[in-house]
């Protein structure tokens, strides 16, 4: 008898080990996540839609948007409601039900507002009892279904109890997709208060809790790809002054540099925030120039919208210059979806076609109209798309700078930019008080690969390819698909495409698309006409002119669009 039930359970094991090493071999599939701003209601509310200061008519919206694209979780920065009571928190809480309810986990943490109702232990009972989720993953929905949304949940418990749940990390994802979250939270608890000179209260210090964000940042132990940061001050602001490191952008410095290095060094790309009711992208760079990192400002989800503090203000003391800003979009609601395939990471930010919205009483059109105080119907529309990838490279292109920077080589293809300037003069809304011109936008330009061997697209259709696939991203305009002219060149390799095609034009730099088409890149372009050249490139050839170069086995292009892409035969 004992020895069937030892062969049975060596029997359960050893299936248990297969499922383990089919499910660890599986090739993942790409997945998303939302990111939300501050949502705070500030108007008066004739609708009565928008109960205990939280902007429920703005966030059914977006709840809806999210559901629709299939995300599986979303990420609020803080400012959960405007006047942090516990019956707001819980409104707050509830607005993110019909999330839960399709499926979809919800991962929120304090702002500067949780702290304010100033009878409720800083909203950290209440925040708890709203968001068990923020320690162990777990959902119920309406329907009493329950289920749950990561994994390796862990929180500062050393720093302090105080501090579980509310400063928290935790995984998410497949073997090659998977991805780390750690969320920083420094405000007041009730154990630690620290009134600081620009007015908020703060608690366990980011110096304090840098151990446990190192530890959970570390590349060499995590097991996730990716790594993401999140608090709900940024590094350095547009509107807003203060930090997360207690004070001002110059306070602490080493306290900075320390964390700037930590995630430099642990490839942690974005830092992902709110407060500012912005949205804004930015290369910020520690205090000692030695580390930087991409930081991302969310756009408001509120009835409330700032302006940028001139840069030469001098509660900036002097910091502004550590930032390098990369796009903006002011007084517009608006969010983010983040797409993970392997090594990949997209970002594309939507936001409503209207804008422009007034601020607080005047939401959302001015003060004394029928419809002040009254959400308007939203239409979201993507603004902007950017990226990283693991096996690419970033390069910083600042406004009337050359792209010809733009190199990089993956296995057997070498990509480059061969001309192309970035003609953007798009400023920023940060102006000097003086009346200075406003800081002019760079570009972040983004490359990354995908396997010719190891391809998504069909069988049929990946035999045509004569290179790896290229991912570009970056060359538009800020919240703009607009891109320069640029030309673009791919090596090939000739055992893979027939002569006969190459001379009848059949051949060259192809675009991409999930549906496994792969197109002249040239008919994508917005303007131009497509126009084959047997030859190198040669500087003032027009937008659509493309081109073999047998002698250097290279394709090329003058496109004017980001992408994907491979040198191949056309569709025909």
């Amino acid at each position: 008898m004992k020895s069937i039930k030892a062969l049975k359970k060596g029997v359960s094991t050893l299936l248990g080990l297969l499922l383990l090493i089919a499910n660890e071999t599986a090739s993942a599939k790409p997945w998303k996540f939302g990111v939300m701003g501050d949502t705070q209601w500030t108007a008066a509310d004739p609708s009565g839609g928008n109960p205990n200061t939280v902007p429920v008519s703005i966030i059914d919206q977006i709840n809806r948007q999210f559901i629709s694209e299939g995300v599986k979780f979303v990420i609020a920065v803080g400012d959960l409601s405007n006047d942090g009571r516990d019956i707001s928190e819980h409104v707050r809480s509830m607005a993110a039900q019909p999330l839960i309810d399709a499926g979809i986990g919800f991962f929120p943490f304090r702002g500067n507002h949780e702290t304010y109702a100033g009878d409720n232990d800083y909203g950290i009972p209440g925040f708890r009892s709203n968001y068990p989720q923020t320690r162990t993953g777990e959902f119920t929905s309406t329907d009493n279904h329950h289920f749950r949304i990561g994994y390796h949940f862990s929180s500062p418990v050393k720093v302090s109890a105080e501090l579980n749940g509310i400063s928290y990390s935790f995984d998410y994802g497949d073997p090659g997709d998977r991805a780390r979250f750690v969320i920083i939270d420094p405000w007041a608890v009730a154990g630690k208060v620290d009134k600081n000179a620009n007015g908020y209260s703060y608690g366990y210090t980011i110096n304090e809790q840098q151990p446990w964000i190192s530890n959970r940042l570390d590349r060499s132990t995590r097991n996730t790809e990716h790594v993401f940061v999140f608090s709900h001050q940024p590094l350095i602001a547009e509107g807003h002054q203060d930090t997360m490191f207690s004070g001002y952008a110059n306070a602490h410095p080493d306290w900075q540099n320390t964390f700037f290095a930590s995630m430099q060094k642990n490839g942690a790309r974005f830092f992902i925030c709110g407060h500012d009711h912005i949205h804004q992208r930015s290369i910020v760079a520690s205090p000692d120039g030695k580390s930087q990192v991409e930081e991302i400002i969310a756009a408001s989800n509120s009835s409330k919208f700032y302006n940028p503090t001139p840069v030469d203000d001098p509660k900036w003391f002097g910091q502004k210059i550590r930032e390098t800003p990369i796009s903006q979009e002011r007084n517009t609601v608006g969010y983010s979806i983040y797409t993970i395939d392997g090594p990949l990471v997209t970002v594309d930010y939507y936001s409503d076609d209207h804008g422009n919205w007034k601020s607080d009483g005047a939401f959302p059109n001015g003060v004394g109209r029928p419809d002040t105080g009254v959400t308007p119907v939203l239409h979201f529309v993507k603004k902007e798309t950017w990226s990283y990838s693991l096996n690419g490279r970033e390069f910083l292109i600042a406004q009337g700078a050359t792209y010809n920077r733009v190199h990089d080589r993956f296995k057997g293809t070498t990509a480059g930019i061969l001309d192309g300037v970035n003609q953007g003069d798009a400023p920023d809304g940060s102006r000097q008080t003086a009346g200075a011109p406003a800081r002019p936008f760079s570009k972040t330009v983004d490359t990354g690969w995908i396997d010719r061997g190891n391809t998504p697209l069909k069988d049929q259709i990946a035999s045509r390819l004569a290179s790896d696939i290229l991912i570009l991203t970056g060359m538009g305009d800020p919240c703009s698909s607009k891109a320069d002219p640029f030309t673009l060149s791919l090596t090939y390799d000739p055992s893979r495409v027939a002569p006969e095609t190459v001379r009848n034009g059949g051949f060259g730099l192809a675009a991409t698309d999930d549906e496994g088409h792969l197109t002249n890149a040239v008919e994508k372009n917005s303007g131009g006409l497509p126009k084959f050249v047997a030859g190198p490139w040669k500087k003032g050839y027009a937008l659509g002119t493309y081109g073999v170069d047998i002698k250097k086995r290279s394709v090329w292009a003058v496109i004017d669009f980001n992408g994907r892409f491979a040198a191949a035969a056309f569709d025909r």
